[in-house]
């Protein structure tokens, strides 16, 4: 593996952050290359901004955590693509729930490609029919709207060159919406991108209301669309 930062937004995940912080480490340290856990916590109101800087101390120079006041996972993802110290950077959920096998393979693939997409829909999932039925919608929207042929938008399982996004990051949507801002720029820059299939397991209660967090995604979607289109 070569040297790599791992980035994990969270909110509110002291009953997991610890164990899996751990076991996250010992995958990595298995791997060749040097590596960097950065967590950063957004508007989190439980203990886990001071299990955070637990962690911080208990994996020095393995693990930097960072906590934000307000909540977004745009602005958690650009605070710890900001604070990066290495250019390939690899986009993880706290509960782990995409193999971590995913993290070798996609170091390797950005040598060559500027964003790399692991698509749970490509590979396998085990997901409630609800949200299996509304990314299949949204998936489809993105491909009409956009021109987008990918299969997944989620914040997981994602890879990127930080010099390639970089010039983005401030003009990204504080929510979840930012993975389709990063993607549609870079097809509009003509970078070189990859999906390859990722093996999910994610049967926990989601942090976001899934109607609420629907609706959002659409109107972002929509807002983008019109955005490009009339411009």
């Amino acid at each position: 593996m070569d040297n790599a930062t791992i980035v994990i937004p969270v909110y509110n995940e002291e009953d997991i952050i610890a164990e899996n912080t751990e076991k996250l480490v010992n995958f990595l340290d298995k791997l060749d290359g040097r590596y960097e856990v950065v967590i950063c916590s957004n508007g989190s109101t439980d203990s886990t901004p001071e299990m955070g800087r637990e962690l911080e101390q208990k994996f020095p120079e393995k693990v930097r955590f960072f906590h934000l006041e307000d909540r977004g996972v745009g602005l958690a993802f650009e605070k710890m693509v900001n604070e990066a110290s290495h250019d390939r950077i690899i986009s993880v959920d706290m509960d782990l729930s995409v193999d971590l096998s995913f993290i070798p393979i996609c170091m390797n693939l950005l040598n060559k490609n500027s964003i790399v997409i692991g698509s749970k829909r490509l590979g396998e999932q085990r997901r409630s029919s609800f949200r299996l039925l509304a990314s299949t919608i949204f998936i489809s929207l993105t491909k009409i709207l956009l021109g987008l042929n990918f299969h997944d938008y989620s914040i997981a399982a994602k890879g990127y060159r930080k010099g390639d996004i970089i010039e983005k990051l401030s003009e990204i949507d504080h929510g979840s919406s930012y993975v389709i801002d990063v993607i549609y720029s870079a097809k509009k820059k003509g970078l070189k991108m990859k999906e390859i299939p990722v093996y999910c397991h994610d049967v926990r209660k989601s942090k976001f209301n899934i109607y609420q967090e629907s609706i959002y995604r659409l109107s972002n979607l929509l807002r983008l669309w019109f955005r490009e289109r009339f411009s």
